[in-house]
């Protein structure tokens, strides 16, 4: 098979993308290591799935332009609430639109456009339908799981306050909400929406691993223990919210075990 991607190519496009960008804001450099983060993901998956070389370089470069729309959001905005944008969306048309689109530094052949296109335009979606086409879909999964696995890393060595917005001491406090409890119950990722305290917000960090695709996730899931280290980052100080946590902890390694077996 002939190979129409260079990722190498690619990330050095993308390097060079970065230099618009201030390299010392905080927020910037989050996002830069969350990005290859996520390359090493795809990397790691794809290795174990024995992809051949053309999709592995596709699921590497789809992973490193999945986040792309961010750094405009952090200019615009400075900040990455979803309130301002869907940044997705919008870093699809950032690389696609346009007479001389932007997505031609980073690989000059237009054959992969509408895998790599919708692929980072629905990374962030609640689910993935519609998709008819094996190929898009696969890629389409693909970075949503990658995008998860280095979110596992950064659920346990960012700070609580950042990711919550509150401290550590208050993340811990206060009741699983009703309908994200439900959807837990249900083995379903929980609806944003839906979270009402700090501590909805950890239970929909965990909860949203229900919606990994591929097996071969599953497998780094349980060898890294991610699952049971996530939940029990927090030390929870209402007894209701502790007996539940038991319960999602034991559910969900029961889940994964029931995949992997």
């Amino acid at each position: 098979m002939t190979v129409k991607l260079d990722f190498k190519q690619a990330r050095d496009a993308f390097e060079a993308y970065l230099d618009e960008y201030d390299g010392e804001d905080e927020k910037i450099k989050l996002k830069i290591v969350h990005t290859y983060g996520v390359v090493k993901s795809a990397r790691e998956i794809g290795k174990r799935m024995h992809l051949n070389e053309e999709d592995q370089q596709l699921a590497e470069l789809i992973a490193l332009l999945h986040d792309i729309g961010r750094f405009e959001q952090l200019r615009l905005y400075n900040s990455f609430s979803p309130d301002t944008m869907d940044h997705a969306a919008f870093g699809a048309q950032l690389l696609f639109e346009g007479e001389n689109p932007m997505i031609r530094r980073f690989l000059p052949d237009p054959e992969f456009d509408e895998i790599i296109h919708t692929a980072i335009a629905r990374h962030s979606d609640f689910k993935l339908e519609g998709i008819t086409d094996e190929r898009i879909l696969f890629h389409a999964k693909m970075i949503r799981d990658a995008d998860k696995l280095d979110n596992c890393r950064v659920k346990l060595q960012e700070s609580v306050e950042a990711m919550i917005g509150v401290p550590q001491e208050k993340a811990r406090e206060g009741l699983i909400s009703p309908k994200v409890w439900e959807s837990c119950l249900k083995k379903e990722a929980v609806l944003s929406p839906d979270r009402v305290t700090s501590v909805d917000y950890w239970v929909s960090y965990v909860a949203q691993y229900y919606d990994l695709n591929f097996k071969e996730t599953w497998q780094i899931m349980k060898e890294e223990d991610y699952i049971s280290r996530i939940i029990w980052r927090l030390d929870y100080k209402e007894k209701d919210t502790l007996e539940k946590m038991k319960i999602l902890d034991q559910q969900m390694n029961d889940y994964m075990e029931n995949i992997l077996c």
